[in-house]
């Protein structure tokens, strides 16, 4: 081991929270059964929804393509397993708005038989081109797996001239009761490292750093082994301290590095991206194996479960059927969230299919969720911005989104917020801070988005006036050139300018006019006709 410990570093506020990790990490990840359905939404990722290219009633294997992505901040959706299509309609999914998406439905044959995926294997990827690494990524569908699910292979793709120096692989999972990345490091260690070296060699990085906080002591040392040490290969594996949200991506460089994201900008822009330990996970198995995104590890916990642990779960897995192979639900369940208690939302029904976002289904008891306290009037106590990771100030931006005073709200870096809830967990007033942060920044997108809506009108009405102008003025120009043309021609040359206006008239005239003026009574031949 090496003998030098790594610098660590303190992002501002944060919380120490219950963890709760070890009610699911008590036995392995379990593989499940295939369902009898699987609901695939189109949007399963930040951007455009992907564009359907089955149809009902095709059959399809496990990895085929069945909707492609359609832009560049987009992702195709695979078949999980093989099977028919039985629909393509809008069917419900887990979002916190309840609404129904666009989404292809497919009836499971049993035999999760693969399509062919050697021909996109790249088992020596340490010889191909960069482009060609993150084009495979995104023909996988690969999405970040930390929940936010934004396209990998756009973040593999650094603006031109920019340089990356470090990438970062995020194994904190600081929110309570989620471990699934803590579970895919103890069990998949290797593979990890091998996404890890991909991901490096497609940004051209120098270094590479692991963070895990330090009460995964067994995925910690799981790394430790497969790596063969604790720095070597130029990774290096690093414990920091237990403290909420240590997970987030600023929050993680910060502690790692000492280096700060600017506001509202991106890693990137100090040369560092940030992945998580699942999507290097499923990096690997896409380039080298040449497998796409069709599964993912999910923690199903909580009191309200009868087994809590954690399971590989085929994409598109009714959430009902989860809960059934974690035991089903226990006496008193009271609320079904997706992610943690902190971050995630409620759902309302268990009819929804797991998604690729989908990261914890946390069935909480009423022990472990209460009823919303009624909300008080702000005591100005300051204990918001204390606890605020980012370093804000949650009070400024109550009060201005409150009012729907939104500029004023962006004065304070309203989108610096990473809605992590400590202002919430801390405010004695009982205020839900984080809603109306949600709610100011829906508000500022409409806004953004009706002005671009009015300004592509008053744009293409300007375009309207100015072609109407120019064909007034080409029209002008031309009788212009007419008039003055016969000015100038000589008084023969304008008589037979005159002559031949006026038989172009006349052949106008008869083209109009009937084939004969009598029309079929005034032909002969109908004259004489039989009657």
């Amino acid at each position: 081991m090496v003998d030098h410990p790594h610098k660590l570093w303190r992002f501002h506020g944060g919380l120490h929270l219950e963890a709760h990790k070890d009610i699911s990490t008590g036995e392995p990840v379990h593989i499940m059964r295939v369902p009898r359905h699987v609901v695939l939404p189109l949007r399963q990722h930040i951007g455009e929804a992907a564009e359907p290219q089955v149809s009902i009633g095709e059959r399809v294997d496990k990895g085929q393509v069945i909707a492609r992505g359609s832009g560049y901040i987009s992702s195709p959706v695979h078949a999980s397993t093989s099977g028919t299509v039985v629909a393509i309609e809008d069917r419900l999914a887990p979002h916190p708005s309840g609404l129904s998406v666009p989404s292809i439905v497919i009836e499971t044959d049993g035999r999760d038989h693969w399509a062919d995926c050697s021909r996109t294997a790249m088992p020596d990827y340490a010889g191909v081109e960069p482009a060609v690494i993150r084009s495979r990524v995104r023909e996988a569908g690969i999405v970040g797996l930390g929940g936010a699910a934004f396209p990998t292979a756009v973040k593999l793709n650094p603006r031109p001239g920019q340089q990356i120096d470090t990438v970062i692989l995020n194994g904190a999972e600081c929110e309570p009761y989620i471990t699934c990345d803590d579970m895919l490091m103890r069990e998949q260690p290797a593979e990890i490292l091998e996404g890890l070296r991909i991901i490096r060699h497609a940004l051209q990085a120098r270094r590479c750093l692991i963070g895990i906080e330090d009460n995964k002591p067994e995925a910690y040392q799981a790394l430790c082994k497969a790596l063969g040490d604790e720095e070597a290969d130029g990774i290096r594996i690093v414990q920091v301290p237990t403290i909420y949200p240590a997970g987030g991506e600023k929050q993680l460089i910060k502690v790692l590095t000492g280096q700060e994201v600017p506001s509202q900008g991106l890693p990137s822009d100090i040369g560092i991206v940030c992945q998580n330990v699942g999507t290097a996970a499923s990096i690997y198995r896409a380039v080298v194996h040449g497998q796409p995104m069709v599964s993912r590890v999910v923690t199903v916990t909580g009191n309200g479960v009868r087994r809590p642990r954690n399971l590989e779960v085929l994409l598109g897995t009714p959430i009902r059927e989860l809960i059934a192979d974690c035991g089903g639900y226990s006496q008193d369940p009271q609320r079904l969230i997706m992610g943690g208690p902190m971050m995630g939302f409620a759902l309302h029904t268990d009819e929804v299919p797991a998604v690729k976002g989908t990261n914890c289904i946390l069935v909480a008891d009423s022990d472990e969720v209460s009823e919303p306290r009624p909300a008080m009037p702000c005591i100005r106590c300051g204990a918001c911005t204390e606890a605020c990771p980012a370093n804000l100030l949650p009070q400024q931006l109550y009060w201005h989104a409150r009012s729907k005073d939104f500029d004023k709200a962006q004065d304070y870096s309203l989108f610096d917020c990473i809605e992590c809830g400590c202002c919430a967990y801390v405010c004695p007033s009982n205020l839900p801070l984080v809603q109306y942060y949600r709610f100011a920044k829906t508000e500022i997108w409409k806004q953004e988005r009706d002005r671009q809506k009015a300004d592509l009108a008053r744009q293409r009405y300007e375009l309207r006036l100015e072609r109407k102008e120019r064909e007034e003025r080409e029209k002008a120009e031309r009788h212009a050139r007419k008039k003055s043309a016969v000015k100038q021609a000589p008084d023969s040359d304008k008589k037979q300018q005159i002559e031949a206006a006026r038989e172009r008239a006349r052949q106008r005239k008869a083209a109009r006019a009937p084939e004969s003026e009598g029309g079929e009574e005034d032909d002969p031949e109908h004259k004489a006709g039989t009657g």
